[in-house]
């Protein structure tokens, strides 16, 4: 920011750089699944830990290209599970199934195919996904619907917000969108892979929270950061040993009762991702209370992961995701 002539007038700079991360994102998307990299092992078929620390590892590098990548993996599995259609090599999927108030979509049926109309809220990759699955209200019931999105209309202006701002999320408009239906209603939630697919986005927040503690690691490499905040790095250590191990559990679990015979795939997720999500708060306000203000204000790539991170464990229900859990720990019971 500079002043003249007695007025203020703000540096552009910082907006450059917001639109080079964006580009860098959106191509690092595209670049991967065409490589197939985001080809991750699905959940259930015993390597659900291989598919975890893949996720987190991109979370590491980059929350909103982890995002992207997380929401391709899940609608890989979505399609497997309720044979939908086959992917096609290079295409880039996401999961558009956030239903918060304000506009919705709805379905209706047109002779041999479905047409989707209305506006879908938090749809990340909004360009730079090929395709997406969409959740719907259709006359039968809530239904999820496979659709190319070249003829899609992204509302600039929706998504403001610093945090994820390389995600490519922005509200959709549809307008007589041909839909394929995927599945029957009500199959998208139904299946246990919803559950299993739930789960998969806690490792993007604990990728996302061993990136920034990173961040106070590598001060304490550098220099004697003293005992408080030498405590505070111990708390960190305590908070990812401890999500790790959640993951790591679940993963294990998942993989020895994919179809969730055991009834214990919804306890199972809403417990991994609060887990996930205390962990990640706890470790940005350790960085923050061990280093100050410095490296949120000095560090781009940390100062972008804490605003990326705030905003991507909102993805969590807070109280009523815990309420949840306690009404059905209050029925079942717990191993404690």
């Amino acid at each position: 920011m500079s002043a003249a002539n007695g007025q203020m007038t703000l540096d552009r700079g910082r907006d450059g750089q917001l639109r080079g991360h964006a580009e860098w994102v959106a191509a690092e998307f595209a670049r991967r699944a065409s490589a197939g990299q985001l080809d991750l092992p699905l959940p259930g078929h015993g390597r659900t830990n291989d598919r975890w620390k893949a996720l987190a590892a991109l979370a590491a590098e980059d929350l909103s290209l982890a995002r992207l990548a997380e929401g391709h993996a899940d609608a890989v599995a979505i399609l497997s599970e309720l044979d939908g259609p086959t992917p096609a090599a290079g295409s880039r999927w996401g999961v558009w199934a956030a239903q918060p108030p304000g506009p919705s979509l709805s379905a209706r049926p047109a002779a041999a195919t479905w047409l989707l109309n209305g506006v879908k809220q938090y749809c990340s990759g909004a360009y730079t996904c090929t395709d997406v699955l969409v959740t719907a209200a259709a006359p039968d019931g809530p239904r999820l619907f496979a659709v190319s999105t070249r003829d899609l209309s992204p509302i600039p202006g929706t998504w403001p917000a610093t945090g994820m701002a390389a995600s490519d999320t922005l509200n959709v408009e549809f307008g007589s969108i041909t839909a394929i239906p995927v599945g029957l209603p009500g199959d998208y939630t139904a299946r246990p892979g919803f559950a299993h697919g739930g789960a998969g986005v806690a490792a993007c927040w604990f990728g996302g929270a061993c990136a920034i503690g990173q961040t106070l690691l590598n001060a304490a490499a550098r220099r004697d950061l003293g005992p408080h905040a030498t405590a505070h790095l111990g708390r960190v250590d305590l908070a990812v040993t401890t999500a790790r191990t959640a993951l790591d559990k679940a993963a294990a679990e998942i993989d020895g009762d994919p179809g969730d015979l055991k009834g214990a795939a919804r306890i199972r997720t809403l417990r991994v991702k609060a887990i996930a999500e205390a962990v990640a708060t706890e470790v940005m306000d350790c960085v923050g209370r061990a280093l100050g203000a410095g490296p949120l204000c000095h560090d781009e790539a940390h100062s972008r992961r804490v605003a990326d991170l705030t905003v991507y464990v909102r993805q969590h229900h807070a109280e009523k995701s815990l309420a949840e859990l306690g009404s059905l720990i209050a029925q079942a019971g717990a191993p404690w």
